[in-house]
């Protein structure tokens, strides 16, 4: 009898059909997630928190709302990864959307607080708890229907579609608050053209619906049904048979999720507000950064295929920690062209290094009828500690510090060990996975 571990790769196209579904679609929620982030570093400070006493709080108290949408995620992992790992990961994914983009759609016609006072701060917060469930959801879907259809020696390669959502919704929201900055004057994008691109989300969500409505389930779940092998309670299993595993899956996160949200989202505000650099400037940094990322994640995916997951995490975890001070530095100079090579270096190489295996990294290390629980507790867990707090944490060091970016690079360096050192004493899946590939492979020559 096969096992579902064994279970035979879904036919070529059939896998092209479900990475181009995930990458979309992940795309689209997390466009939705970083307007939310990009808005946060501009407007939010002012309009739904003008009576801050400084500048510094105001964005402070901006960057905690930001901070509530990771804090939910982890509920929206639990919660959809019980249910993922009993009904399917398809059902989730359409859910996840819709919840999403119902959330982002709200937030653009939300009234600010000159409006409506209080209530208005309140209404964000509980818009971006809806956005953070549905995110925390979405992720654990996305990556195990990419690598759960595609041939176990090409696991690294089609888990890193979804991941390449995030830098395509990073570059559709960066051009979208670009586009509209640049063609307006600084008080209509504060009044109104900064909400363009919340409702412009309702379109997209259509669109993502429609295909990942069109994607087949995974093979995997598909047989777990019919082997009557579907765990009653995946949440209560995983932590206690998996306990290290989802402490693993939470350590390897660290180095990238952190130190994202500073190179791309405080990257705003330290650069506009503490440097006097051009925001618009800024923004098409993070752009070019975004776009090279739907080459570079395939290709970091690519080589974990080749020499292990783990090798191409600890190169990635490095290397951020060893960027962590020349990343100011080139700040600092003020010299565009610089600031955008160390962009590139921080992200498409150093970060992506590290992100782009996850997903099948994940998926070898939890066995299939607790994976998408397992995956998410992990995942979401980081996404709190690691990238929810970062700009806050970030931004509180920089008043600290009276504008110095000593402590923030400290606190980088530290995330970034993080990384390194569970990495060090995690096993490495991917070996396992091929060779008994090729065993079964032999056997049946």
């Amino acid at each position: 009898m096969r096992t579902t571990s064994e279970t035979p790769a879904a036919p070529p196209s059939r896998i092209r059909t479900v990475a181009w579904a995930t990458m979309i679609g992940t795309a689209i929620e997390w466009y939705d997630f970083f307007i939310y982030g990009i808005a946060t570093a501009l407007v939010f400070n002012t309009l739904f928190f003008p009576d801050s006493t400084s500048p510094f709080v105001g964005t402070l108290l901006a960057f905690s709302t930001y901070a509530v949408g990771f804090a939910c995620r982890p509920v929206g992992g639990i919660v959809f990864a019980h249910y993922g790992d009993k009904l399917g990961r398809k059902s989730m994914l359409v859910l996840s959307l819709a919840l999403m983009g119902g959330a982002t759609f709200a937030i653009g016609l939300l009234p600010g607080y000159d409006s409506i006072g209080i209530a208005a701060p309140l209404l964000l917060v509980a818009l971006r708890m809806i956005q953070g469930f549905g995110v925390g959801g979405e992720w654990g879907a996305a990556a195990l229907m990419a690598v759960e259809h595609a041939p176990p020696r090409r696991r690294g390669f089609y888990g890193s579609w979804p991941q390449m959502g995030v830098p395509l919704g990073m570059l559709i929201a960066n051009v979208a608050f670009i586009g509209m900055s640049s063609t307006m004057t600084d008080s209509t994008f504060a009044s109104w053209g900064w909400r363009i691109p919340f409702l412009a989300s309702a379109v997209l969500i259509i669109v993502g619906l429609v295909i990942r409505l069109r994607v087949t389930e995974s093979p995997v779940f598909q047989e777990l049904k019919e082997t009557g092998e579907i765990e009653r309670k995946p949440l209560l299993s995983v932590l206690r048979t998996q306990p290290v595993n989802i402490l693993r899956a939470a350590g390897i996160r660290f180095a990238e999720n952190s130190t994202f949200y500073i190179h791309t989202t405080f990257l705003l505000t330290y650069g506009t507000t503490v440097l006097s650099l051009d925001r618009d400037d800024l923004l098409l940094g993070v752009i070019i950064s975004a776009a090279l990322g739907l080459f570079s994640l395939p290709l970091w995916g690519a080589l974990s295929d080749r020499v292990g997951r783990r090798p191409v995490v600890l190169f990635g975890s490095v290397l951020m920690a060893a960027l962590s001070w020349p990343f100011f530095w080139s700040l600092g100079t003020g010299y565009i062209p610089l600031i955008y090579l160390t962009l590139i270096v921080c992200i498409n190489v150093a970060n992506h290094a590290v992100y782009g295996p996850q997903p099948a990294y994940y998926a070898e290390l939890f066995p299939p009828k607790v994976r998408y629980s397992g995956a998410s507790l992990g995942q979401q867990a980081a996404s709190v500690l690691a990238g929810g707090l970062s700009p806050l944490i970030a931004t509180a060091l920089l008043a600290v510090d009276g504008g110095g970016f000593t402590y923030i690079a400290i606190y980088m360096t530290a995330m970034a060990l993080i990384t390194v050192i569970t990495a060090l004493f995690s096993p490495d899946p991917y070996r396992r996975a091929r060779l008994s590939t090729a065993d079964r492979e032999s056997a049946h020559a």
